[in-house]
């Protein structure tokens, strides 16, 4: 998918993705790969040029290396039926059980077909989740986790390594609760560093300090960017600036296992137009943004630091693809302060709330 900063730039639609039966997942959850173009992430302007921006857009897309692409976002449900005929199946159980091996005459037959109700065999049903109405908004803001972020010295490639393997386990700590709460079992996303900026992201502009695969479910922080741009910022600040821009990143890790990601692309697609098209993208931002406000209050940081944080991330300029500086702030600062999950519902929030 090609944005362009400024309108500089002929746009052109995200193409059709592949269509493939969904792959079963290790886990009882539904899995719904995310073809959007990975890697997905943040960038920042390069230090000592224009002022801090934030955000920069996300890149071009690449041919996605697909597991077992699903068209929707689809739950497992068992039908009222089988669950009553669970139930009695159970409760036939129990009662055989409860007798005495003298009272129970050994049955034997041919064929056994007829013992089991028909619904246990057929296929579990199917229901489609929405982006505007996700079961996960009825939940409560996740606990926070008593793990504090590691220290980290911005100079060294080894800090960064454990700084972000170690805020990986916190931030995997403080989310799994909700997602096991909507029946998700997923494997954890991987963290890693590079020294290299992904090939994805050439020519585009700003510098890209981390990012999502949503593809390979990895949170990839990029080392001699992050480590220059550390410069510009307040030494007692560091650990909780670049916890949020990692929570920021896990929080498109949760639109992916929750089916949010598979939807928006959808709704990029079928926009028909540039406006429409980065409308779409900037509520999956946003919401990402929102949910990074969730990690710094659940990682322990405290208001101060949180919303010095927020000034630095977000006070800059407005972006096409990340939203107005104003925006920005405001679905940050809802993570950071809400009580449900539904705070962080930007496809229901009126437009102005997401230019």
């Amino acid at each position: 998918m090609e944005h362009t900063h400024g309108g500089d730039r002929a746009f052109s639609a995200p193409p059709p993705r592949p269509q493939g039966p969904p792959q079963a997942p290790p886990w009882h959850a539904p899995q719904s790969p995310y073809p959007h173009p990975a890697p997905y992430g943040p960038g920042f302007p390069p230090p000592g040029g224009p002022a801090f921006q934030g955000y920069a857009a996300p890149p071009p897309p690449q041919p996605p290396r697909r597991r077992g692409p699903s068209r929707g976002v689809m739950w497992t449900a068992i039908t009222g039926s089988a669950l009553v005929s669970v139930g009695a199946a159970l409760t036939a159980l129990m009662m055989v059980f409860t007798q005495s091996a003298q009272d129970v005459e050994p049955v034997r037959s041919e064929s056994v077909s007829g013992e089991y109700a028909a619904a246990l065999t057929e296929p579990p049903g199917a229901v489609e989740i929405g982006v505007y109405d996700h079961p996960a908004y009825a939940l409560d803001m996740p606990e926070a986790v008593d793990c504090p972020a590691p220290d980290l010295d911005a100079s060294s490639d080894a800090s960064w390594e454990r700084f972000t393997s170690e805020l990986g386990v916190c931030l995997n700590d403080l989310w799994r609760p909700r997602l096991e709460e909507l029946g998700l079992r997923v494997a954890d996303p991987e963290f890693a560093t590079t020294d290299t900026d992904p090939a994805a992201f050439a020519g585009d502009e700003g510098t890209t300090m981390a990012y999502y695969d949503g593809e390979q479910q990895i949170i990839t922080v990029v080392v001699p960017n992050v480590a220059e741009l550390s410069e510009e910022f307040p030494a007692r600040d560091q650990e909780a600036i670049w916890s949020a821009l990692i929570g920021h990143e896990y929080g498109h890790h949760v639109q992916q296992v929750t089916g949010v990601l598979e939807k928006t692309y959808d709704m990029e697609v079928e926009a028909g137009s540039e406006a429409g098209s980065l409308r779409a993208l900037r509520r999956t931002e946003l919401q990402a943004e929102c949910m990074g406000g969730i990690a710094m209050r659940g990682l322990g940081y405290d208001t101060a630091e949180i919303e010095r944080v927020n000034e630095v991330l977000n006070g800059g300029g407005d972006l096409p693809t990340h939203g107005t500086s104003e925006n920005r702030r405001h679905w940050y600062e809802q993570g950071s302060t809400g009580d449900k999950l539904s705070a962080c519902n930007t496809f229901e929030a009126p437009a102005g709330e997401v230019d």
